[in-house]
């Protein structure tokens, strides 16, 4: 007979707790891409400006891992990997957006350039 035991988790920081889950350089904007489309690699790589082919895999596995996106994988020739929001992920974009105006603001003061180049079907940046 198998007896279940639960561990003993120490109580958190709810702030801690959730960017512990999105934070990172690339972790916002790959859930904003997502939040448009499911997206192939490819296409996330080339809207990601400035990530590296390794960083990106990493932030998507952690992300997978998280349960904030889902990975599926097409047994096909060419392979083909897509991925997309989990309702937990999807949960996640007014907060992104309200982030992106908050930030979009400081920037202003600041005199920081804001990117603002579009591809055809991909904000780059919130």
């Amino acid at each position: 007979m198998k007896t279940e035991v639960k561990e003993m988790m120490m109580e958190q920081c709810s702030v801690d707790y959730a960017f512990q889950r999105i934070g990172g350089k690339y972790k916002g904007r790959i859930l904003w891409h997502l939040s448009q489309k499911t997206r192939r690699y490819g296409e996330l790589r080339k809207g990601l400006i400035g990530i590296t082919p390794k960083m990106l895999t990493q932030a998507l596995r952690e992300l997978e891992d998280d349960g904030l996106i889902t990975r599926h994988e097409y047994i096909e020739l060419p392979p083909r990997v897509e991925y997309t929001l989990t309702p937990d992920g999807r949960e996640l974009v007014p907060f992104i957006a309200l982030l992106s105006v908050w930030a979009k603001g400081q920037m202003r003061k600041r005199g920081v350039p804001i990117l603002t180049k579009h591809s055809e079907d991909m904000d780059y940046c919130v």
